[in-house]
């Protein structure tokens, strides 16, 4: 099954795939509610603002059905954003739940690490149990050297990052009645 950069011509199929995989995320329903109609419109302002050229990544299947994507940022890659363009996305987004929106956009960055490393800021799959995960991290973790760096947001994803050589640093909860999250390390 082929593995293709995210791009023009992708994008948009990959934040579907995402905001489908992450439906029942704990993470994401803290952020968003039970209302799912609006993480579409989350994961593609999450994929404009992790979207580094050819560090994305994009599963589908012979048939080029979409399976799974992955959003990498390089070493040192801070995307360009437009502060009121963005903020005005987030607002409608995020509605009466944008406080959670700031406190995600507040620590997540404190939690990286301070060395250089890539960030995988999303990994998802619409099929669980096929190795598409799997594929994703492969793939990826093959092209490149030095540390990597996640969030996972949910517990049954950590012996997936463990095989591929990530371990746990921290436990965060999240404030507001917020989820745990397992920020995780893959040393160079």
């Amino acid at each position: 099954m082929p593995i293709v950069p995210v791009d023009d011509a992708n994008h948009d199929a990959a934040c579907q795939l995402l905001s489908h995989a992450f439906r029942d995320d704990p993470m994401i329903r803290w952020l968003m509610g039970e209302n799912r109609r609006r993480d579409d419109a989350l994961f593609r302002f999450v994929g404009n603002y992790h979207r580094a050229p050819t560090s994305s990544d994009f599963y589908v299947d012979e048939a080029g059905r979409p399976l799974g994507a992955a959003m990498w940022d390089p070493p040192g890659y801070r995307p360009t954003v437009n502060r009121w363009k963005d903020t005005t996305k987030a607002l409608s987004i995020f509605r009466t739940r944008i406080r959670r929106g700031a406190i995600v956009e507040e620590l997540f960055p404190k939690l990286r690490p301070k060395e250089p490393h890539w960030y995988l800021s999303t990994i998802g799959a619409i099929e669980q149990g096929r190795g598409i995960g799997s594929a994703l991290l492969e793939h990826r973790l093959s092209q490149i050297s030095g540390a990597a760096y996640l969030e996972s947001s949910n517990r049954t994803n950590i012996p997936l990052y463990e095989r591929y050589g990530f371990t746990i640093v921290d436990e965060v909860v999240l404030p507001l009645n917020g989820p745990a999250i397992w920020p995780m390390y893959r040393a160079a």
